[in-house]
């Protein structure tokens, strides 16, 4: 079964020319199953084109899911109409008092900020404290990793002094890891940031295993071992254009990008890249919806289940 999501958000018709298995609202309300309640929090810029990448992550699974778009602040975006926020997403003080079996957080373009320099980091420890209680599982991407790591067990991050940009290599570490069930042994992800923690600081902490790794990009998948928490540090949503289009955009900022790795064919800009990565990130967003989340959320989704099975939370 598809995710459910709104007639008119954009992403519908975008994943149906696709081929992406997806149902719209109008349909979904004539079945009579208990979905899985999954809230994304978008930190992006361009909110429709990160829609879009993740919803055709969590398209390619059995379950059907309800997908509820949210956002820290009210603020107006340059990169997103307004209608647009005002017609799909919902501020997360309005959701607050709700339960979601799973949780994305989205990465944010804040590589270069110390997090107290985050205009709304206030507020995203207060959603990272409200997971905790709140939501079956939680998966933390690229930047939200790493602040989520900061916040939860002040383990702060180190910063390159060029941007790690490119599709590298990576192997999983626990042939018995169910996030990480099916993966090849080699696998390939995009990955796009400054920031990195060590694989020793990851194993410093209680309770976290580090699942999969690269010898160029470091650690890239780790989980708690109750699986309410994921940390996610590549990006396996990105479309097969996105790092020429960061790339071509820090070029006309003057930043001297060098050019993203193993990822132009011949390593030649103008030539177009191609996807390498889509089947596994595919396979582990399903992994995460059924191991994580599904085979482990209460039926009754409420904060008293959903901390009964994560006791001392």
């Amino acid at each position: 079964m598809p995710i459910k999501i709104p007639d008119q958000l954009p992403a519908l018709s975008i994943l149906d020319n696709e081929n992406i298995f997806v149902m719209s609202e109008h349909r979904a309300v004539n079945q009579d199953i208990r979905p899985m309640e999954v809230a994304i929090l978008n930190l992006m810029p361009n909110k429709i084109a990160t829609e879009v990448q993740i919803l055709r992550m969590l398209a390619n699974t059995p379950l059907q899911i309800n997908v509820e778009f949210v956002r820290i602040h009210a603020d107006e975006s340059r990169h997103t109409p307004k209608e647009h926020l005002d017609n799909f997403y919902r501020l997360f003080d309005d959701i607050k008092d709700k339960q979601y079996d799973g949780l994305i957080i989205t990465g944010a373009p804040l590589a270069l900020l110390d997090y107290q320099q985050v205009t709304f980091w206030d507020k995203i420890c207060e959603v990272f404290d409200w997971a905790e209680k709140n939501v079956t599982s939680t998966m933390f991407s690229c930047w939200a990793a790493h602040a989520a790591l900061y916040h939860h067990y002040g383990i702060n991050r180190h910063l390159r002094e060029h941007k790690l940009s490119g599709v590298y290599n990576h192997s999983p570490l626990d042939a018995r890891e169910q996030l990480t069930r099916g993966f090849d042994e080699s696998f390939k992800v995009p990955h796009s940031r400054y920031g990195y923690i060590s694989k020793e600081d990851y194993l410093s902490i209680p309770g976290l295993k580090v699942l999969a790794e690269s010898d160029t990009a470091g650690v890239y998948l780790a989980a708690s071992e109750n699986k309410q928490q994921v940390y996610l540090t590549g990006h396996p949503e990105y479309d097969a254009s996105t790092l020429a289009e960061e790339y071509q955009r820090d070029l006309q900022a003057d930043l001297s990008p060098t050019i993203p790795e193993f990822y132009f064919p011949e390593n030649d800009p103008g030539k177009s890249p191609q996807s390498t990565w889509r089947s596994h990130g595919s396979l582990l967003f399903t992994n995460w919806l059924n191991y994580y989340v599904y085979q482990i959320t209460p039926y009754k989704l409420d904060a008293d289940n959903i901390q009964a099975i994560h006791p001392g939370v």
